[in-house]
């Protein structure tokens, strides 16, 4: 091979290896950019799904939209929002107001103690019962049980004044009545099981679509809110006998002489 031709083979080789690393730079350049719109995606990606996340942190809840909502109030009340709840045909101006929470243990002690009594005295004529139902123990204990027993509550009185007293009565009873601390009365396919122990709503397919549906989501709020504003009240239950607040009875003579003592009975 002559001198001359061995040059040109050098040159070449030389442009070869230009073309070549220009080549691979090029690669990388592209292998670059690639890597780093994949990270502005990725980065992307993750911003949404934090904002997202973010947005359905600030998604007003099921019982915070229940509070701006229409009321449908149940049968059997009356006053702004079906807030009054008043039971019992006498003619009498004798009213005893019972402030309560379905959570509450005190309150399901005094129905098991004296329940039948006070419901006795209003079937006999001698007062008027009035009820206000409060929620506060979601809010102290955590969970929605007194609320979503509250609606339920609503569903049995548009049934009826007898099956609102049974139903509360079996929710507040030894046999269904959970721990303060137990959320139990959250599950509706629980209040419908108790509910069930009821004859006017066993297997009433209406009262149980109002139960699954929220139907009375709106005014258990308004009920609760009722209760909140409610003067006097300062623990559950509280029993005013004609607006006199008056000490909870143990007993069933306890409750016969707070009648007595307010001039309900002789």
């Amino acid at each position: 091979m002559s001198k001359r031709n061995s040059q040109a083979a050098k040159t070449a080789a030389r442009e070869r290896l230009r073309v070549e690393r220009e080549r691979e730079a090029k690669k990388a350049k592209v292998r670059r950019q690639l890597i780093v719109a994949g990270t502005i995606v990725g980065v992307l990606a993750a911003a949404g799904g934090i904002g997202f996340a973010v947005v359905q942190a600030n998604q007003p809840g099921k019982w915070e939209e229940a509070a701006k909502a229409t009321v449908v109030a149940p049968a059997n009340t009356s006053g702004k929002d079906g807030t009054t709840l008043v039971i019992g045909d006498s003619k009498t101006d004798n009213v005893v107001h019972l402030y309560e929470d379905p959570r509450c243990p005190a309150c399901a002690s005094f129905e098991q103690t004296v329940g039948e009594s006070v419901n006795k005295g209003m079937e006999d004529g001698d007062y008027k019962l009035s009820f206000t139902i409060g929620t506060f123990l979601d809010g102290n204990l955590g969970g929605e049980g007194s609320k979503n027993a509250l609606s339920a509550l609503g569903a049995a009185l548009n049934v009826g004044p007898e099956a609102f007293l049974d139903y509360k009565a079996a929710l507040y009873s030894a046999k269904y009545h959970p721990e303060e601390t137990s959320d139990d009365l959250a599950d509706d396919s629980y209040l419908i099981k108790v509910a069930n122990t009821v004859d006017a709503l066993k297997n009433n397919k209406k009262f149980q679509d109002a139960v699954e549906k929220g139907t009375y989501d709106a005014w258990a709020m308004r009920m609760s809110k009722s209760f909140e504003d409610a003067e006097g009240v300062e623990s559950t239950p509280t029993i005013k006998i004609n607006d006199k607040v008056v000490k909870n009875p143990g007993s069933v003579a306890d409750w016969q002489k707070a009648l007595k003592d307010a001039g309900v009975t002789k």
